[in-house]
């Protein structure tokens, strides 16, 4: 298996040392546009894995496409990055011609490839990869519901002080701090209903700082996140080349699933060799179903600038 990330920023770097502790390809690419960076960080990761017990080949690239060939997932953070006061809004026009212009690129030596989108806004992102490349639509899957779910995961195990290996949690809708939906109703502690052990107000305070998790970590560090989503896209990447036919809520098209067509958005999916393979309904509550087509409505709003940058979408 070979894994090119694009983008050796925080997130991408962080992704691809992931990747390459848990050795989930033979070969791990990391391409950047800044001249020596990739290379840089791809030889300290190589350092670092005489030390880890580790055996895969690093290549860093700066800007040669001809480095990916033949990769059988692409790892897709390149972009600006949020700064604090940027919404994921603020990033549509400077990010969609890098997303774009990366994907075409990779393409021409890696057609096969299976593309995971985590720059931002990233469902507005993942809908302009999937159209502008006009790949079959399990080959192309965003990353924000993986991140938002293990966010969630993370708020509910402070609440309820106990690991959270024991917790099965989802956040569905937009990778956005108004338009994802954490699934309260669904999570669980060991198979039991976190709502057993947790009191309504608790959980709409779990579920309120899920929602600005992203937010909250700009806040404080001045950037976005970068541990969390880097080893979210690792996550999703082992799933693909492992065949693990794990259930990770993602971004993916929607057509008629979920009462929604012509959209990427946050949904459960089942990830394995072939991408996404089968949409999972999650049967919602009238209210969780109308939560879920007000996000919808929010990030098509989003795509909507995508007709205004004229780059052929």
């Amino acid at each position: 298996m070979k894994v090119t990330v694009v983008g050796a920023g925080a997130v991408g770097a962080t992704c691809a040392d992931n990747i390459a502790r848990r050795e989930l390809a033979h070969e791990v690419v990391l391409l950047d546009i800044k001249e020596g960076i990739s290379e840089g960080k791809s030889l300290d990761m190589l350092q670092a894995s005489t030390l880890l017990d580790c055996d895969i080949k690093l290549t860093g690239s700066t800007n040669d496409y001809e480095k990916t060939a033949g990769s059988d997932v692409v790892v897709i953070t390149s972009g600006l990055p949020r700064k604090p006061g940027m919404t994921r809004e603020d990033l549509i026009g400077i990010n969609a011609g890098i997303v774009k212009g990366v994907t075409e690129n990779i393409l021409k030596y890696s057609p096969d490839a299976i593309f995971i989108i985590i720059s931002n806004p990233m469902d507005t992102m993942t809908y302009l990869a999937l159209k502008s490349s006009g790949l079959p639509k399990n080959r192309v899957i965003g990353l924000g519901g993986a991140l938002d779910s293990a966010r969630f995961k993370t708020y509910l195990s402070l609440a309820l002080e106990c690991s959270p290996n024991d917790l099965q949690a989802s956040v569905i809708g937009g990778h956005g701090d108004t338009t994802m939906i954490p699934l309260t109703r669904l999570a669980t502690k060991a198979g039991v209903p976190v709502s057993q052990f947790l009191d309504e107000e608790t959980l709409k305070k779990v579920a309120a700082d899920t929602m600005v998790g992203g937010a909250t970590l700009t806040g404080l560090i001045g950037t976005s996140a970068w541990y969390a989503p880097g080893a979210a896209g690792a996550y999703m990447v082992e799933a693909i080349v492992r065949d693990q036919k794990r259930i990770i809520p993602s971004c993916v098209l929607l057509e008629g699933e979920y009462g929604q067509s012509d959209i990427c958005l946050g949904v459960p999916v089942v990830l394995g060799r072939n991408g996404w393979e089968e949409i999972i309904d999650y049967k919602l509550t009238d209210e969780e179903q109308a939560a879920f087509n007000k996000s919808a409505d929010a990030v098509r709003n989003m795509n909507g600038v995508l007709s205004t940058l004229n780059i052929g979408v």
